[in-house]
């Protein structure tokens, strides 16, 4: 096992070069402009306008759910995937306006699988300026002596990584474990507990693990893919492949997708719908008898308000 870190004061980072530059009021577009300036000048605001979509839904959710207090040190959960590299960003701005004081870390957990670039991540971190730490477990070939050949890991390589998330958290003395899940993440979940599980049962925003050491939070709770993916291209982040370990996704959550992704097509809010029912759980309409007392008709734990998350609009 070996493991490389850089502890230091957090820098934000910097934004793109492109959206460094204030774009051109849209009262100063005139006929005599170019029709490649007008379509710059858009593309930039339209950059902005989902840069503060994604900012302010992740404050809401953080708010919403009490995600961040006084003093925390939040390790975010880096993989290479777009979602992870947007959640860092966003944290880190957030860090700056923020009424309390929390630190940031990016954390990323090597388990040196297939021709995975390990430089990739430490250099990004570098180039940004973000305390990091990389811990290196050679976690795969433990994978592969388990699982027979041709059948899928993503099970144990997820409770595997967990493990290792959970330990390096200890080791580097983080109250808080940030992972990059969003909305559509949450919701497959949801679908694939129900059609799969026989459970109603999802991504909550805040989890406490089983012994009750460590807390993982979702701040993206609120923030749809399409959003992610975005920013993402926009951003330009070194993506790292998610099939290095010679595996697909898994082929229900494959399946739990693209279903979404259809009935998304029929209907735009169908999506936040079932998103919005899990903040809004009527017990006495379900068949929950630990819930719902059936018999004296009153309900087995009383229930905080429903929250409203707000509808994002799409610009």
């Amino acid at each position: 096992m070996s493991n490389e870190s850089v502890i230091g004061t957090t820098i934000p980072i910097t934004p793109a070069e492109a959206l460094n530059k204030s774009p051109a009021p849209a009262a100063e577009e005139t006929a005599e402009q170019p029709a490649g300036e007008k379509e710059k000048v858009k593309k930039s605001v339209a950059a902005k306008k989902l840069e503060k979509r994604i900012m302010r839904l992740t404050g809401q959710a953080i708010a919403d759910f009490n995600m961040i207090e006084e003093g925390d040190r939040i390790g975010v959960a880096v993989s290479g995937g777009k979602d992870s590299y947007v959640l860092l960003e966003t944290l880190l701005k957030l860090q700056k306006r923020a009424p309390v004081h929390f630190e940031v870390m990016a954390v990323n957990i090597d388990m040196e699988l297939p021709d995975f670039p390990h430089d990739l991540l430490p250099n990004y971190f570098k180039s940004i300026g973000v305390p990091f730490h990389v811990e290196r477990q050679n976690a795969y070939a433990t994978i592969k002596r388990i699982i027979p050949s041709g059948q899928h890991i993503c099970s144990l390589c997820s409770r595997l990584r967990r493990g290792i998330l959970y330990t390096t958290a200890d080791k580097l003395g983080l109250t808080k474990i940030a992972l990059g899940h969003q909305m559509d993440d949450i919701v497959s979940t949801l679908m694939l507990n129900m059609f799969y599980g026989g459970q109603m049962k999802g991504m909550p925003p805040v989890l406490r693990s089983d012994d009750g050491q460590h807390v993982i939070i979702r701040p993206l709770a609120y923030v749809h893919e399409s959003d992610t993916r975005k920013w993402a291209q926009i951003q330009g982040y070194p993506i790292v492949p998610k099939n290095l370990c010679g595996f697909a996704e898994n082929r229900c959550r494959h399946e739990m997708k693209e279903l979404l992704a259809q009935w998304e097509k029929i209907d735009k809010n169908r999506m936040y719908n079932i998103f919005k029912s899990m903040t809004h759980v009527v017990p006495s309409h379900l068949l929950d008898r630990s819930l719902w007392d059936f018999h004296e008709f009153h309900a087995l734990t009383q229930p905080p308000k429903p929250l409203k998350p707000r509808r994002q609009s799409k610009n």
